[in-house]
Formats: C-alpha cells, sequence, structure tokens
C-alpha cells in the first residue's frame, strides 16, 4: 500500500506522518491491490482536518473528518474509511450470485455448482441455423425493431458479406461484419 501524506498549514512531522499512515493502513486489509492513499492533514483556525482519497484496483473512496485534534481526527477518519469498505464488501456479497439454470430451447443448463470437474468445460448448449436474407442495413433495423428479437443476422446487399445486427444497452443499434 502506498500512502502519501500531505501537510497544509501545519509543520510536518515524521510522528504524526507514521500514525496517519499505521492509521489509514488499516484498510488495506479489505481492499485489492494495488492501493494508493493521499492523506491531507491540514489546519483551518482550530479545526484540524484529515482527508484521504484511496485508490484500489479501481475503486475510489474519499474522507473527511475534522476535531479540535489531528489525532482524533486521524483516528475518526480510519474508522470512516474502515466502515465505508466493509459497507461495500457487504454490498457485494450481498447481490444476488449470477446462475447459469436457464432455460434456453429446451435445454436447462444445470448451475457451475452442480457440474463434475469433467463437465465444467466449456461447450455448445444449443446449435441453430439461420438463414442470412440479403437486405440493406436500414430494412435489418426496421426489421429486428418489428420482430422484437435481440439480433439478427442478414447479408448485406451492398457488401454480399453476413452481418450481425444487435440491440445495444444504451438504446441504439451494433454492427457486426464479417471480413475475408
Amino acid at each position: 500500500m502506498q500512502i502519501n501524506v500531505t501537510f497544509r498549514h501545519i509543520e510536518p512531522s515524521d510522528p504524526l506522518r507514521a500514525y496517519a499512515e499505521e492509521k489509514i493502513s488499516r484498510v488495506k486489509k479489505y481492499l485489492d491491490e494495488p492501493v494508493d492513499a493521499h492523506v491531507v492533514l491540514k489546519v483551518e483556525k482550530f479545526r484540524h482536518i484529515a482527508e484521504v482519497t484511496i485508490d484500489a484496483n479501481g475503486l475510489r473512496i474519499n474522507g473527511a473528518e475534522e476535531t479540535d485534534d489531528m489525532y482524533s481526527a486521524i483516528d475518526k477518519l480510519a474508522d470512516t474509511l474502515e466502515g465505508q469498505v466493509k459497507k461495500g464488501k457487504e454490498k457485494v456479497r450481498r447481490r444476488k450470485p449470477v446462475t447459469m439454470g436457464k432455460d434456453f430451447g429446451g435445454t436447462t443448463v444445470p448451475p457451475a455448482a452442480d457440474l463434475s470437474e469433467d463437465d465444467r468445460e466449456t461447450r455448445v448448449i444449443r446449435s441453430e441455423q439461420v438463414h442470412a436474407k440479403p437486405m440493406d442495413v436500414d430494412e435489418a433495423v426496421m426489421q429486428l425493431n418489428v420482430g422484437g428479437g435481440e439480433f439478427m443476422v442478414f447479408t448485406n446487399r451492398r457488401t454480399g458479406r453476413v452481418n450481425v445486427l444487435y440491440h445495444r444497452k444504451d438504446g441504439h443499434f451494433g454492427l457486426i461484419e464479417t471480413v475475408g
């Protein structure tokens, strides 16, 4: 865990830096590597403020605490961060796991836990032949909208190649064009 400590409007001291590093490093056990933390310790009039930004493999955590003593501000900040990280981990744990026990055209795929070692290899569950009708892209978009499917395989009249038109999550369409 890489921890950088910055002092603003306060004299830098090694004991304070070491205390901040020790307290913030408690969060490391909950996060995946690499973890970078930037701690800012500052004094504004009589307020002692401890702020932190933690980047942990794509996850960003921010926190700030203020008291009338810098050591207690660091303690409160460490407790706050630990609570945030535990809460986030618990949220992930509570999510329903994705199971594969769905019906795919008459063939049910058992969940991965029910498969033996030999059966866990990737396999084709269902095979289907599709007639790729020749049409323009605009016509394929219209057919896909009318048909209500998730994708459409067709032969592009302009290029003479097989294309796949599909619905994107953002509401638009995606087009896969074969080459060669």
